[in-house]
């Protein structure tokens, strides 16, 4: 493998504006990456709002020309009139963001690489021993058979579960396509390193869509663990996801029979599973349902209805 170090550059200045505000205390590292997977939009939503509401400032940066795959995932150019005028270039970036009372923590977040993910993964591990990292934590949405009228249900992982207490696991073990980020988790806890990933159960009829509701949980499980005070940030996420819900719901009740009987069926399975001692996953006695793209494609539309009419 060619040397990590070639994969990214510290800004002049950046590490040491780290050592500086750190010292021997050490930095929490909350992590995300737009790619294959996350469900209702939740580790992205999470990244955005910290980046829109929180002080910051960028402290290294990765080599996306080098590990995006601009053929599969093609950056937007802007055309005006005659002639180019902007393009939104790829970048995997590493910020020193502020929290409301003014406490620091890095934030890694961008695009997800599309190739060498074993140098890449080893290039955020000389990352996190350089500045010294004490805990690394990273968050995203799965799709789950679960209704949007129940609580959102969180799965912690990692060998930092402590950290996120009252949770259990719904299934022993499962194969499941990778992802840098997790690729990453996994070589910083074979190399001995504190790290903790939370993943929200999404709706997977809601899966393709923002889901505001989902992003509020891990931002509140991220709180809690980490003890960061992030309120403008869970106020966005509370806002929004009032606004989502009332949505859904209206959408339920106008729906037709289908749509209703699917929401029925899933609070039905839900509710057993959680007043059962006997069950191990949340495919038990498995309820008939309307396929996923048709759920999704149905909710989708009036998102993108609500977002026309500037909502």
């Amino acid at each position: 493998m060619l040397d990590p170090q070639g994969l990214y550059e510290f800004v002049p200045g950046g590490a040491e504006a780290v050592d500086a505000v750190f010292g021997d205390a050490g930095p929490v590292l909350l992590y995300h990456l737009d790619g294959y997977i996350d469900a209702g939009e939740t580790g992205s939503q999470i990244v955005e709002q910290l980046l829109d509401r929180q002080e910051h400032e960028i402290v290294a940066r990765f080599d996306a020309d080098r590990l995006v795959d601009y053929r599969a995932r093609r950056p937007l150019m802007t055309f005006e009139r005659d002639h180019w005028s902007s393009y939104e270039d790829p970048d995997i970036t590493l910020y020193l963001v502020q929290d409301s009372t003014g406490a620091p923590f890095l934030l890694l977040g961008g695009h997800e690489p599309d190739v060498e993910w074993e140098r890449f993964a080893a290039g955020v591990r000389q990352i996190v021993e350089r500045l010294g990292v004490r805990l690394a934590i990273n968050f995203h949405g799965i799709p789950m058979g679960v209704p949007h009228t129940r609580p959102v249900g969180l799965t912690p992982h990692g060998n930092r579960l402590d950290l996120v207490p009252g949770h259990r696991s719904w299934f022993d073990e499962a194969q499941v396509p990778g992802s840098a980020e997790s690729l990453i988790e996994l070589r910083l806890a074979e190399s001995g390193r504190d790290v903790l990933g939370v993943a929200a159960h999404v709706p997977h009829y809601l899966a393709r869509s923002a889901y505001p509701d989902s992003a509020l949980a891990v931002l509140e499980a991220l709180t809690a663990a980490t003890g960061l005070v992030l309120p403008e940030v869970a106020h966005a996420l509370r806002t929004e996801a009032h606004t989502v819900r009332l949505e859904i719901d209206r959408q339920v009740e106008e729906g037709d029979a289908e749509l209703v009987s699917v929401v029925r069926g899933l609070e039905n399975q839900y509710d057993a599973l959680a007043g059962s001692t006997s069950r191990e996953n949340l495919i038990a006695e498995p309820v008939d349902l309307p396929s996923a793209d048709d759920l999704a494609a149905e909710f989708e539309r009036f998102l993108a209805d609500r977002e026309d009419d500037g909502a």
